[in-house]
């Protein structure tokens, strides 16, 4: 039994554990106050400039956003948006030590709509974005995602760029800048727009289109392809010939393992690399790549970077609700026991390349109608490709037969779309009644618009988890009816030209 005054003789055993320096790194002065790696500590000042040459730096190094030129910054309110937001703020302040030499402008989409939230916490929102633009100084244009249903078609077509230009002009080109000293026109037009007034009956139009897909994992993927559509439409209306985007170096590795379990293998190369020109005259970069989630925390925190947040598919939902938010966790889990786990992944994908066509060359009929990439299944009959589909044609005849066997006395003849109505091939319907009872009309197929072959094996598999088609927006189907027209017009030319071709070769064999 312990007592007061019960002394204790042994010193008690303290176990030692192995301490890091708390001096700075990179001036070896100052006490650290971020540790971002084993090794890695910087005080506040040098952490500061760490952070504002890596941004810079990567910048440079590609040479992609000339002098002058317009730049769009898709921000979402998030912590990694708003840290390069930042980051360009302090670029283009006077006391810099490299400037940057682009005009930038901002851009935020209202995805309320999509997540079902009242008018009143989509203003809040809208709201508390707006204040941090204006903070920023930057010219900004706030739309929400109904306007993806009155895009135009050339949103998904891809516009002519201008050709690649060499090292030498880029160097040209900032030469002529320094010595004509432009930072004056660098300030842009404090111009502020905001979308007028979204109807009720777009916002129903929205849900109904997400309501279609039976998956959380297809929204996820359809939602990412309506946002890239709608700031690509911003971008051309407003003049923007760049589009920087918030990615970091934790969500590119999630995003490499989420498309190759979503099957977009062919084009991993666009998806995480630093530029991504598949539309042509807009060319997509993500200056904050090299970046993890945690370097971008601590600076946020340290500097006090202004964010708002706002709700996703994923809020709430469980671990294993999609495969995007599985794999973010499997990534994040792995990464704390094995820190270097995202740093691999990402230098992976930079050594990533793809064998097929590239998208700036590529037939408009040959790429993808959602995601605008080279088409992934123009391929041999031998290909892996091919097999699925035999299956799945197989998989779909045997449920058929087995569905006959079961009603066999509904044996009534199906009329395909394309078929001619028994009503002189006038598009009519009549009263005639076919083998075991019924009208034709009755059991005629409605005319729907297949897209499936326009499609990459990934947006097929997004597709093919929607109830319906025709919930998409009209820019989509009326493209989706062009090509087809298209294809089959050259289809019959081939074949003119073909049995031209076999009747001049008979005569010139006769004579």
């Amino acid at each position: 039994m312990c007592q007061v005054v019960e002394a204790y003789h042994d010193d008690l055993e303290q176990e030692e554990f192995p301490r890091v320096s708390k001096k700075c790194v990179k001036c070896k002065d100052l006490i650290a106050v971020v540790a971002i790696r084993a090794g890695d500590q910087y005080c506040r000042d040098c952490f500061e400039q760490y952070f504002h040459h890596k941004f810079r730096a990567i910048l440079g190094k590609n040479r992609v956003i000339f002098p002058g030129e317009k730049v769009l910054l898709a921000v979402s309110g998030g912590a990694s948006s708003s840290s390069m937001l930042r980051q360009v703020q302090e670029g283009l302040s006077q006391n810099a030590h490299k400037k940057l030499r682009f005009m930038p402008g901002i851009v935020y989409v209202d995805e309320g709509g999509a997540l079902n939230q009242s008018v009143e916490e989509r203003q809040q929102t809208v709201e508390k974005m707006k204040e941090i633009f204006i903070g920023a100084g930057f010219p900004f244009y706030i739309v929400p995602l109904e306007k993806v249903f009155d895009l135009p078609g050339s949103v998904v077509v891809m516009a002519p760029s201008s050709p690649p230009q060499p090292e030498s002009s880029y160097k040209a080109s900032v030469d002529h800048f320094i010595r004509n000293n432009s930072s004056s026109c660098l300030t842009p037009e404090q111009k502020h727009e905001t979308s007028p007034y979204v109807q009720e009956c777009q916002t129903q139009l929205l849900q109904q289109l997400f309501d279609s897909s039976k998956t959380l994992t297809a929204k996820e993927e359809l939602l990412s392809m309506l946002r890239q559509h709608l700031l690509v439409h911003t971008a051309r209306c407003e003049g923007y010939s760049k589009l920087m985007f918030g990615d970091n170096c934790t969500r590119l590795a999630v995003k490499l393992l989420t498309n190759i379990s979503l099957g977009r293998g062919a084009q991993l190369a666009q998806d995480v690399s630093f530029s991504d020109s598949r539309y042509g005259d807009i060319i997509s970069v993500r200056p904050m790549r090299d970046y993890s989630a945690k370097e971008i925390a601590y600076y946020n925190h340290i500097f006090n970077v202004l964010s708002v947040f706002t709700p996703n598919l994923h809020t709430k939902n469980k671990e294993k609700a999609s495969i995007q938010r599985l794999t973010e966790s499997f990534v994040n889990k792995l990464q704390v026991d094995f820190p270097s786990t995202v740093s691999t992944i990402y230098r992976t994908s930079e050594k990533l390349q793809t064998t097929s066509k590239s998208s700036t060359s590529a037939n408009p009929c040959d790429r993808c109608l959602l995601c605008m990439c080279s088409l992934d299944t123009t391929l041999e009959n031998a290909s892996a490709f091919q097999s699925t589909l035999i299956s799945e044609c197989l998989s779909q005849a045997k449920s058929v037969g087995a569905n006959s066997a079961s009603f066999p006395r509904q044996n009534t003849e199906l009329r395909s779309p394309s078929s001619q109505c028994c009503s002189e091939g006038k598009g009519q319907y009549c009263d005639r009644i076919v083998k075991d009872g019924g009208c034709c009309s009755g059991i005629r197929v409605p005319d729907t618009t297949d897209i499936r072959g326009l499609l990459c094996y990934s947006c097929q598999l997004t597709i093919k988890d929607m109830s319906s088609t025709d919930c998409l927006p009209q820019y989509v189907l009326l493209e989706a009816q062009k090509r087809q027209r298209r294809s089959r017009m050259r289809e019959e030319i081939t074949k003119l030209y073909r049995s031209w071709s076999d009747a001049h070769e008979m005569v010139a064999g006769v004579r």
